[in-house]
């Protein structure tokens, strides 16, 4: 059987000459059903459901013109291409075909060559919207698949953040009481370094936590005050800051930009703690900003050794690398700047690194500056 043949055409035609004429032409090559007259192509359309109908217009009892809107009103052929055949040249006639539903006109008397053109471009555009329509749903449908996982899979994480961090905060209560109790100092060493694990582990926590909510949060940007932003973080880093002897200079005002101030808050964080902890000894730290067209570039510029090109390609690498550049170059440049390039990329940033072997690191981002 011809491969063609598994369209089904239904042609409508009350006279029997141009009716034989057709199946003649047609039934080598296409699944041919037949129709005398409107109602009778209402009930087979609904019956046989035709890739497409081949319809004349003048017809007794019920027209093609009538019986075209009928089928288009009808959801379950609705979507059936309809070709009209007419002895009719008059312009009108075909327009109104076309305001009814039509997709095209043949014009009798019928060509052999006319109507297999005709008829193969509809049935090709058919089944091209057919096979879209099946990639559409097939792509909706994992689309709906991978959103359940998704949902399921933050759930989860929030499950576990939440039971990891309530045995953490009794570990906390219970170190603090046996560091009073305790006189010995090898004793308090140990505890000391139960106390840093706890610590490490809250700080893993907390990023899981903070990786959730840029994946799944909806933020509504603002103008971050980022005199306060940078003054509460340089706060929080006191004691790191006082450990190191590190000095920070920042300018005193900042430019106006969209952002959203705990995200950014964090991303100064991670820049600073990483200048701090990887700097030169002592660090000696410069924040600072320029301008980038319609963006505006912050900076953490630092005195550290510097990195190579090579390791400089391998800083903000997706999460699947990460694993292997911690190791490399260090806790603060794993997951910590690929959290930094989230948060900048959701706020309609991007981030970045200059660096020369001997000359430091200079760690930027940018934001969209206003006005």
């Amino acid at each position: 059987m011809n491969k063609s043949k598994q369209n089904t055409l239904l042609i409508v035609e009350d006279e029997p000459v141009n009716l034989n004429i057709l199946i003649s032409y047609l039934r080598d090559q296409y699944n041919v059903q037949v129709a005398r007259d409107g109602e009778e192509a209402l009930l087979q359309a609904n019956n046989i459901k035709p890739d497409l109908i081949l319809m004349d217009v003048r017809m007794p009892k019920l027209d093609g013109f009538e019986t075209c809107k009928m089928l288009k009103k009808d959801r379950e052929t609705s979507d059936i291409p309809v070709v009209f055949m007419t002895s009719l040249t008059d312009t009108e006639d075909k327009v109104k075909g076309f305001e009814v539903g039509a997709v095209d006109y043949i014009t009798k008397p019928i060509q052999y060559k006319e109507v297999l053109a005709r008829i193969s471009a509809q049935l090709g555009l058919r089944n091209l919207q057919v096979i879209l329509e099946q990639q559409k749903l097939a792509i909706e449908h994992k689309n709906q698949e991978l959103q359940v996982q998704n949902m399921e899979l933050n759930t989860f994480a929030k499950i576990v953040v939440n039971d990891l961090k309530k045995p953490l905060v009794r570990q906390a209560s219970f170190t603090n009481i046996l560091k009073k109790e305790l006189a010995n100092k090898e004793s308090l060493n140990f505890l000391q370094e139960v106390e840093q694990s706890r610590h490490d582990m809250v700080g893993v926590v907390d990023d899981m936590v903070l990786l959730i909510n840029i994946r799944t949060q909806e933020v509504v940007v603002e103008a971050p005050d980022m005199v306060s932003v940078i003054a509460e973080v340089r706060h929080k880093l006191t004691s790191l800051i006082n450990k190191h002897n590190a000095t920070i200079d920042a300018p005193p005002s900042w430019p106006i930009v969209w952002g959203y101030s705990p995200w950014i808050g964090t991303v100064w964080e991670i820049y600073i703690t990483n200048a701090l902890l990887y700097g030169g000894k002592p660090p000696k730290i410069k924040l600072g900003y320029d301008s980038e067209g319609e963006q505006i570039r912050f900076w953490v510029r630092d005195n550290s050794r510097g990195f190579t090109d090579n390791q400089q390609k391998q800083l903000f690498a997706p999460m699947s690398d990460i694993v292997k550049i911690e190791t490399q170059l260090g806790k603060g440049y794993g997951l910590k700047l690929s959290i930094v390039r989230l948060i900048i990329e959701k706020c309609g940033g991007k981030v970045g690194v200059e660096s020369e072997i001997g000359r430091g690191n200079m760690f930027y981002f940018t934001l969209p500056a206003i006005g």
